[in-house]
């Protein structure tokens, strides 16, 4: 483990979280996201019914790497579209492009509407401006990385997607 991180805010963070949050279906055995360690960085997974519903999730995650969700309010939409040639860089994208709102616009999302069809992504992110005092932001994230890529079905038939996410 490398020196500082035992004290860093987000391991701390990360420590206190449980591992699995359900969506807000309440299908805790479908639709949810979760954090998986690796190295200095946090690995964000979501898993769905379909693929829309997991690139969702995994939007949910990311936002908890920063803080938690439920205490970001639906308030703006901003619409997210992207292309590429595969699932797994289109899952990159897709979270990157969300990283770059929030950096610009200075916003958290918590509600994710993803639509996919072939190669495109078009989806709308929900949240408000970032209030320090009240989110307590943990950390900045740099961006979705190609570690640990995967997008695909599981034997139980959902959808699950992931990767790293540089903080």
């Amino acid at each position: 483990m490398p020196p500082g991180r035992d004290s860093h805010p987000f391991f701390v963070l990360l420590r206190w979280l449980p591992a699995i949050h359900p969506g807000g279906s309440g299908l805790e055995t479908a639709v949810r996201w979760e954090h998986f360690p690796h190295d200095a960085d946090v690995g964000v997974r979501g898993f769905g019914r379909t693929k829309e519903e997991a690139f969702e999730q995994v939007a949910v995650a990311l936002t908890a790497v920063i803080t938690d969700p439920d205490r970001v309010g639906p308030e703006q939409s901003v619409e997210v579209a992207c292309e590429a040639p595969d699932d797994e860089m289109l899952l990159v994208d897709w979270l990157n492009a969300l990283v770059y709102e929030m950096a610009v616009r200075r916003l958290l999302f918590s509600e994710f509407e993803v639509r996919i069809e072939g190669s495109r992504l078009s989806g709308t992110a929900r949240g408000e401006p970032v209030d320090v005092a009240r989110h307590r932001p943990a950390v900045e994230i740099k961006g979705a990385t190609v570690t640990e890529l995967a997008v695909g079905r599981e034997a139980d038939d959902l959808w699950r997607a992931q990767c790293v996410v540089d903080v």
